[in-house]
């Protein structure tokens, strides 16, 4: 006869906690871990025999972070190299990736994109989700879907007379349901597309649309028939406009996003994912002369823009979710995104809801991204206040995933 032994629990003792939702820390508390979830959040929780007791004194506690928008299996500093390499070693090495990432705090990813013609990363997803190996948790778009000599088609990378399965770009509402729907089939949790040229891919303009009107919404209707939320990549104003009036669920990026395109961003509920350290990374390489000419023209034109539109994103009342691009720039920065943020007038509290509450809701998660009774235990913490000072937030000390403990604090000496 095979016994199963219960599990006895967690007891986790918070100096202070932030929940998820709240605009201010919420004091001293203790949360009871048991069987991978929250089973109970109280000044005071009970203690089952043999449950272990972790004392977080003198540290604030959080959910664990939520990263709305990064890339595991692209690398831009080496992208036409990087991009020949096998799916195997993309997949090895975005795993690695995702680990350290984890060591941060940042328990859930969306990864938006792999410029490759297998699916890496919907197999790390559905490793990580059967612990064939460790990992945070994955929520994936597996593929960029764009027009011919858009954002998405990379092949424009390389000589014309290359034939390389790097992209696969769609013309008209045809093959763009094609797209969608292969996606979809395949095991894409989110349709990502671009309708705007980006910064680091040749032949294209941020300021440009490059999907027609009614290209845009065969991407959205294609999409919410197959019960999936759209992201987009876009920078002109009117690129914004276009993909809200569509129904997409979040702009990335919106790097030149006017007041129009706000209020309807508000209006309609469309959450925005700012990428805001990703253009302090862009600007520090421009002043470093390590961009490629077409990518500096297009950074040092825009840069006062982009700067402006954080600022009026900062300022508005739009759902603001946390998103780094991380993979365009290397992730042990991600978690400067937050300092960014702050820097462009959110105050700290809403950046942590950026990164937990918000960005949960983004991706349609009641489960996690909060300290409450019944959600996932995916819980971190990091020394003093980071209300008080959002540095901290790069000094996370303890990470725990689905009620396991994958880092602690260092003892005393």
């Amino acid at each position: 006869m095979t016994v199963t032994l219960s599990d006895p629990g967690t007891v986790i003792v918070c100096g202070d906690h932030f929940d998820g939702r709240a605009d201010a820390l919420g004091g001293p508390i203790e949360i009871l871990v048991r069987d991978a979830r929250i089973a109970e959040l109280a000044p005071s929780v009970s203690r089952p025999p043999g449950a272990r007791v972790i004392d977080l004194a003198g540290h604030t506690v959080t959910p664990g972070f939520i990263d709305c928008h990064v890339h595991l299996t692209m690398d831009a500093a080496h992208l036409s190299t990087q991009l020949l390499d096998s799916t195997a070693t993309k997949a090895l090495v975005g795993l690695r990736l995702a680990n350290d990432y984890l060591d941060q705090g940042f328990t859930t990813l969306r990864d938006l994109g792999s410029a490759d013609p297998e699916w890496p990363t919907i197999d790390l997803r559905n490793a990580i989700a059967a612990c064939t190996v460790t990992g945070p948790r994955l929520v994936v778009a597996a593929h960029l879907i764009g027009s011919t000599g858009s954002h998405a088609d990379v092949s424009s990378l390389y000589p014309p007379r290359w034939n390389l399965p790097i992209a696969d770009p769609a013309d008209g509402p045809d093959a763009i349901r094609s797209r969608v729907r292969r996606e979809h089939k395949y095991g894409s949790d989110w349709i990502k597309t671009t309708n705007t040229g980006g910064y680091f891919s040749p032949g294209d303009d941020p300021a440009q649309l490059t999907w027609f009107d009614h290209e845009m919404r065969a991407v959205c209707e294609t999409a919410a028939q197959l019960g999936l939320p759209v992201a987009v990549h876009t920078g002109a104003a009117q690129g914004c406009k276009q993909a809200i009036a569509c129904g997409v669920r979040s702009l990335e990026h919106a790097y030149l996003i006017d007041d129009e395109a706000i209020a309807m961003a508000e209006d309609a509920g469309t959450f925005v994912v700012p990428t805001m350290q990703m253009t302090a990374e862009d600007l520090q390489a421009l002043h470093e002369e390590r961009l490629t000419p077409y990518t500096a023209a297009k950074i040092e034109r825009d840069a006062e823009q982009i700067i402006e539109a954080q600022r009026r994103i900062a300022a508005s009342r739009v759902k603001i979710a946390y998103g780094t691009d991380c993979g365009m720039f290397p992730f042990s920065q991600g978690n400067l995104e937050f300092q960014a943020m702050v820097k462009a007038g959110l105050d700290s509290a809403r950046a942590l809801r950026a990164a937990t509450g918000t960005a949960a809701e983004l991706l349609g998660r009641s489960d996690i991204g909060a300290l409450k009774p019944g959600a996932v235990a995916d819980i971190i913490a990091m020394p003093g206040d980071p209300i008080d000072d959002i540095t901290l937030t790069s000094s996370v000390a303890f990470v725990m995933i689905g009620g396991q403990v994958r880092r602690q604090p260092a003892p005393p000496p």
